[in-house]
């Protein structure tokens, strides 16, 4: 299934694209407590998943998708991760990000990719993101005001269903809810400056809007993430184009790694990280007021941001 939440008079609904492609609102037919939101509806378990099937089954009106406003699928994530699994992306990203940094009078960058880390292969790396810095397909997001260098992050995400500890690698699959897209939105320049510190990322991410995700999350039982082609497109010219396959760690495996002696919840998002070549870091350009950046991802769909930037009038370029 492909699941939803949109706006309404009251309040965010939970909704599902019927076989039409209408949009099913599902307390309309069927005013289950667990059918309230997305939140609730993944905590209720395997068997109200199964009863939601059964409810957009039956007969009764749909609306019309250029009818309704979107909003994220999970408003307000339980906790949210940002991983780093694809390689080409751990390679390039640090390296142009030196070359950029050299425009701002830092030392020359090196004259090819440094190795990566070695840690990088020995256990998936992450940071936990601002849960509350969300923003919906088709929003404008206004470009924070300490920023002039723009950039896009094509990745894909799980949503936890079932919590667990210690969860192994060969079960960790059946704890997953399903699968949705992540626009991670990055201010490279204050990336680069604050984490010279050396700590993870923080205003560089971390500004209203910043997470865009949606625009549906697809059940775990509808889609297989292992192979799915990735692209980012910037007012319609194709800018990046990837495959999950090249996921260096698994989704599982990324579970397994993080539920080491640690509880996780329904409702948690792991994003993948950037797939290879699916950023403008990656390309040497950036991105400037008034583009539109649309992902896709094939099996999910079309997720599409506006940047309102106006004091970022032309983008950077390496």
């Amino acid at each position: 299934m492909h699941l939803l939440t949109f706006a309404s008079d009251n309040g965010p609904r939970l909704g599902v694209v019927d076989h039409e492609g209408g949009i099913v609102d599902v307390a309309a037919r069927d005013p289950d407590p667990a059918f309230s939101s997305m939140q609730a509806l993944i905590e209720a378990g395997p068997e109200k998943l199964d009863l939601l099937r059964g409810v957009v089954a039956a007969s009764g009106p749909s609306l019309p998708v250029d009818a309704i406003q979107w909003l994220p699928p999970l408003p307000q994530p339980t906790q949210m991760r940002d991983f780093i699994v694809f390689e080409e992306h751990m390679r390039m990203a640090g390296w142009n990000g030196a070359r950029l940094r050299e425009q701002w009078g830092a030392p020359p960058a090196p004259s090819e990719p440094p190795p990566v880390p070695p840690v990088w292969y020995e256990q998936p790396i992450y940071y936990k993101c601002n849960r509350f810095g969300m923003s919906a397909h088709l929003d404008q997001v206004k470009w924070p005001s300490y920023s002039r260098v723009i950039d896009y992050e094509l990745e894909i995400a799980c949503i936890i269903g079932t919590g667990g500890c210690d969860i192994k690698v060969e079960d960790a699959p059946k704890h997953i809810f399903g699968y949705t897209i992540l626009n991670d939105l990055t201010a490279r320049d204050a990336q680069f400056r604050e984490m010279q510190g050396p700590l993870g990322p923080a205003k560089g991410k971390d500004f209203d809007g910043a997470n865009v995700l949606g625009p549906v999350v697809v059940t775990a039982d509808a889609i297989d993430p292992a192979a799915l082609r990735m692209r980012a497109y910037v007012n319609d010219d194709l800018w990046s184009d990837g495959s999950s396959a090249t996921m260096h760690w698994s989704f599982a495996q990324m579970i397994a790694h993080v539920s080491q002696s640690e509880t996780l919840y329904p409702g948690e998002i792991f994003g993948s990280g950037t797939v290879g070549g699916g950023c403008g870091l990656e390309l040497g350009r950036f991105l400037k007021h008034g583009d539109i950046i649309t992902l896709e991802v094939d099996g999910i769909g079309r997720l599409t941001t506006a940047i309102d930037a106006p004091h970022v009038p032309q983008g950077v370029r390496l």
